[in-house]
């Protein structure tokens, strides 16, 4: 089981979760290390059916794999339908935020927050670009980070949508303090100010990253 993170962390500095959604998968180990090095605060790991999202990533054999090979923290999203099933798993396995969708999740989203949260590890809850951030209004203070999404999830490599960002404002003043506020979706150093600006303390960013010759200076650029 992964561990406890310390929840006033977001107060004290902006959090870096590579994608590796991004990473050369032939070469995982080596670009994990990268983006420590590099000073990657979280490793962002996308959880796809081929269902709920129009492709298949990894699952629970290569989370566990990766939590032997680095003590970075495993920021876990599942994009997945039946999100519930899975939690027992993914916690075992060595993640430290499960992330759901609420549009995975609906009327099971308090029940599902606090089946993570039971666990001992943070609850994350995401929308869509279409998804209005009222929807999850009752839910906000329940997670322990909320990530919005500013591309349609699935794919990466998609341009940045700015009306999407627009809802991290909403969401901020509605949050307690000490929660995260994370957006992913086209992140670079200019959209990740557009971001931050708005209230985001977390930042995904994979092809950013990955793709940059220097890693450290792709990170370093999103922390500023």
């Amino acid at each position: 089981m992964g561990f406890k993170i310390k929840m006033n962390e977001s107060e004290e500095k902006i959090i870096v979760s590579p994608s590796l959604l991004s990473a050369n998968f032939a070469n995982l180990e080596r670009d994990i290390k990268k983006a420590k090095d590099g000073g990657a605060d979280w490793l962002h790991i996308d959880v796809m059916d081929g269902h709920f999202v129009p492709n298949i990533t990894i699952g629970v054999p290569v989370v566990k794999s990766i939590r032997q090979i680095t003590d970075l923290i495993l920021d876990v999203h599942l994009m997945i339908e039946n999100p519930e099933k899975y939690i027992d798993a993914f916690v075992k396995a060595g993640a430290d935020i499960l992330t759901v969708h609420y549009e995975a999740t609906g009327t099971k989203t308090r029940d599902i927050l606090k089946k993570i949260k039971s666990l001992g590890i943070m609850a994350g809850l995401s929308i869509k670009p279409k998804t209005h951030p009222e929807e999850i209004n009752e839910y906000i203070s329940l997670a322990d980070l909320i990530l919005v999404m500013t591309v349609e999830p699935g794919f990466g490599g998609q341009d940045f949508m700015p009306e999407c960002a627009e809802k991290l404002e909403y969401i901020k003043q509605r949050q307690l303090d000490g929660q995260y506020l994370q957006v992913d979706g086209g992140i670079n150093a200019e959209t990740a100010d557009i971001c931050k600006k708005l209230g985001a303390n977390s930042l995904v960013a994979g092809s950013y990253i990955f793709g940059n010759n220097d890693i450290t200076q792709g990170i370093q650029s999103l922390k500023k």
